[in-house]
């Protein structure tokens, strides 16, 4: 037994095989395209309600907001009423303190007159005075 025996080629290592690559499953692509689809619902749904809520809210707020117009226009007639009788005020108070019409003013308030004036009263033809102050310009 002391033959010889062939040789041994230094063993080459066996050649690996590629992985496999995972074929794609159809069943789980068209679950995903169903979750997907899921998905969408989900959104396009939560969205309307979001929608329906806030025209809900505004058609709500509407009669508040015309309601407010109306006050506020109300209260702009009287701003301005007030302002034309704060201007007429003001012209009559500086009337009273302008020191060229202390007399007319004094004579308007205190019917007195000056010793060289006397007053004229005017009477109609029935004998009534005649008020002539309210047509005084």
């Amino acid at each position: 037994m002391n033959a010889f025996q062939p040789s041994r080629l230094p063993q080459q290592p066996p050649i690996q095989k590629k992985p496999a690559a995972p074929r794609p499953k159809r069943h789980l692509r068209q679950r995903s395209y169903k979750v997907m689809a899921v998905e969408v619902t989900a959104k396009i749904t939560v969205n309307f309600a979001i929608s329906a809520a806030a025209i809900s809210a505004l058609l709500q707020l509407l009669p508040h907001h015309f309601s407010q117009q109306a006050k506020l226009v109300e209260l702009l007639t009287e701003v301005k009423k007030m302002e034309r009788r704060v201007s007429s005020l003001q012209a009559e108070f500086s009337r009273n303190f302008d020191p060229r019409q202390t007399k007319s003013v004094m004579q308007e308030q205190v019917f007195k007159f000056e010793a060289n004036q006397r007053p004229v009263v005017l009477t109609d033809q029935y004998g009534q005075e005649i008020d002539l102050s309210d047509t005084a310009p």
